[in-house]
């Protein structure tokens, strides 16, 4: 879900000219819309991450920024999460995967720290590599938030594939 961030303008002008964006809100993607109109490389689409509306293999990136955050918002223990939330983040990360081509990439950006967040990308179901890499000011007592890089068409690493196999998987 896109929201009301500005980052799919701030790509547009850093030369990225065909940049879809989704959310939930029907009034968000109007107020969207109406913000960006003088950018028609942008395009904006009411849509559930759940059941994207896009063919098979459509992107080179897909990028979600907190988005999948809000599947875990209910949760109370991240070390044993609901199989409601682990099959609410299988469907999404598989359709994520479906609409990426062959050698695409999916970023996400979170403040998920790995060893709750890696379980759920290291699925061999979804044919993708998986690195991480922590981002912040480097002041101890600042938060950090995680960039998660997969990779279409490339293999897991025996030692994260091992930690998708440890998370419930949904029927």
């Amino acid at each position: 879900g896109c929201g009301n961030s500005a980052l799919s303008h701030d790509l547009h002008e850093l030369g990225y000219t065909d940049v879809t964006s989704i959310d939930f809100s029907p009034a968000c993607i109007a107020a969207m819309r109406a913000r960006y109109a003088r950018c028609p490389g942008l395009r904006w689409a009411v849509m559930d991450i759940r059941a994207l509306a896009f063919p098979d293999a459509a992107f080179d990136v897909v990028l979600e920024k907190g988005t999948l955050d809000v599947l875990m918002v209910e949760e109370t223990d991240p070390w044993d999460v609901s199989p409601q939330a682990a099959a609410a983040m299988h469907r999404v990360l598989a359709e994520v995967s479906r609409v990426l081509r062959p050698g695409g990439c999916f970023i996400s950006i979170t403040f998920a720290q790995p060893h709750f967040r890696k379980p759920h990308y290291a699925q061999e179901a979804f044919g993708w590599s998986l690195r991480h890499a922590a981002c912040g000011d480097g002041d101890a007592g600042a938060f950090h938030y995680f960039l998660y890089v997969m990779r279409k068409g490339q293999p897991l690493d025996p030692t994260d594939l091992a930690l998708g196999r440890r998370l419930h998987q949904p029927p």
